[in-house]
């Protein structure tokens, strides 16, 4: 079975900038609508607000991105990232079903499960990816630590609120294949130096 990185192909920022922002945008209305559907209790109420939140930063993140390329598009140029194409088609397939999904209603369980499934999409690999333009270690340090941030969230909401055994090992997977692939995007940043 081929990898990601093997279907993936090499592209410019240019060429993603826009449906990235598309993806995030979608996945932020998604949050929103949570927002509203989960009024009670607070606590749940404030995760949703602070997913749809940290959602809205990716697109200002990109729009940055978007004024770096347009003001240096021969730079940006030079600055690849690994794209693939079936990413993409999977993660708005999926964002398609649950927006009409969650208009029709769903429950706190399910909302969570929707959100696990998007967090796992490799979109939040190729926004950090795309973070190279800025040419700033600490840019990408904080959209990575927000990742992980959004993500412990989410474990402990499902943790609290649902009583899914499969749902939080899900999660909790999902936190340890990120902090992973964070250790190997340092060290390879490092040149292979551990």
């Amino acid at each position: 079975m081929p990898t990601t990185r093997s279907r993936a192909r090499r592209t410019t920022i240019r060429e993603i900038l826009d449906t990235a922002i598309e993806l995030e945008k979608r996945t932020m209305a998604l949050y929103v609508g949570f927002v509203k559907a989960f009024p009670r209790p607070e606590e749940v109420r404030n995760f949703w607000f602070t997913m749809a939140r940290h959602e809205a930063g990716h697109c200002g993140a990109l729009a940055l991105v978007e004024s770096i390329v347009e003001s240096d598009p021969r730079g940006a140029a030079r600055t690849p990232v690994w794209f693939d194409p079936t990413t993409v088609t999977r993660l708005r397939s999926l964002l398609t079903a649950y927006l009409r999904e969650a208009r029709g209603g769903v429950g706190l369980e399910r909302a969570f499960e929707m959100a696990i499934d998007l967090e796992a999409s490799e979109l939040e690999d190729v926004v950090v990816d795309m973070m190279k333009v800025v040419k700033s270690p600490e840019w990408r340090e904080r959209a990575i630590q927000l990742l992980l941030h959004d993500l412990g969230d989410l474990s402990y909401m499902v943790e609290r609120h649902t009583r899914n055994e499969a749902l939080l090992a899900r999660a909790d997977a999902l936190i340890e294949r990120r902090v992973g692939g964070l250790g190997r995007r340092r060290v390879a940043a490092r040149g292979g130096r551990a």
